[in-house]
């Protein structure tokens, strides 16, 4: 499952993909933009192309659910987080 980039998620997890709750996907959103800045949405959409590709539909979904929380975070006419502004 490719949930996060391998510095978020401890190398010990496995099994099946859990469901994560909103506060989990706001979260993952903000730490994103934390890490990529600008190009979060664009990092996280290179997350949802690699699940696809990887025929991982749930890691696919979530990453979608995390992209549009970074939109929804993310300045359209600056490319930077609300919270910077």
């Amino acid at each position: 499952m490719v949930v996060a980039d391998s510095a978020m998620v401890p190398a010990n997890i496995q099994g099946p993909p859990m469901q994560l709750n909103d506060w989990t996907l706001w979260a993952s959103a903000q730490e994103v933009i934390k890490r990529r800045g600008a190009k979060a949405p664009e990092y996280a959409a290179a997350q949802v192309a690699e699940a696809q590709t990887a025929g991982d539909d749930a890691s696919a979904r979530t990453w979608r659910e995390i992209a549009e929380r970074i939109d929804q975070l993310m300045d359209d006419r600056t490319g930077r987080p609300l919270s910077k502004q």
